[in-house]
């Protein structure tokens, strides 16, 4: 009976913690880069001990209003160490078809957008940027984006702390608690 018990404890814990338990992290998100919408090198290691937001984006999306969020917390949180960074991909919906020039006009005129904006790259699948197949690896299936404005946040360590899917808006409760956490 308690052999029974043992496995029964030990599979409900590779249930709940499954995706983390395989981590084993031989890269840290700070050995990614990014090149920015004007072409220059965006690297992930100049954010150091910092807390990171990666979320791609697409101006043409029912989710795109999460951009004034996304600025707000920007403007609030910079100062404590999170930095948000946008990632346009045209993966779901070809809802971010234009250009680099197109999503850095839009994002500045319709949001005042001050935060880092990455070029427009793939993030999911066999062509996936490297960052996104690293989330992937080591944070699992809910690192895997499955539609526009999906959010990762990378804690001050560089390792995957938490993902929110694209219903989540940065200015959540739930979305919030998770950023002071990791900010602590």
């Amino acid at each position: 009976m308690l052999k029974k018990i043992k496995v029964i404890v030990l599979l409900i814990m590779i249930s709940f913690f499954g995706n983390k338990l395989s981590a084993n992290y031989e890269k840290l998100a700070y050995d990614f880069n990014f090149t920015d919408l004007d072409g220059s090198s965006l690297n992930l290691s100049e954010y150091k001990n910092k807390v990171i937001i990666i979320v791609n984006v697409a101006s043409q999306c029912g989710f795109t209003k999460q951009y004034e969020d996304m600025q707000k917390i920007w403007s609030e949180y910079q100062e404590k160490g999170i930095v948000m960074i946008g990632v346009p991909s045209n993966d779901f919906g070809n809802q971010e078809p234009g250009s680099n020039d197109d999503i850095k006009n839009f994002c500045e005129a319709k949001f005042g957008i001050s935060f880092p904006m990455t070029e427009k790259v793939n993030v999911k699948g066999e062509n996936a940027h490297p960052f996104y197949k690293w989330a992937k690896e080591n944070h699992g299936k809910s690192a895997i984006p499955k539609w526009n404005f999906h959010k990762i946040i990378i804690g001050k360590d560089g390792k995957v702390f938490e993902t929110f899917a694209s219903i989540t808006n940065p200015s959540s409760r739930k979305f919030i608690t998770a950023l002071e956490k990791a900010l602590n």
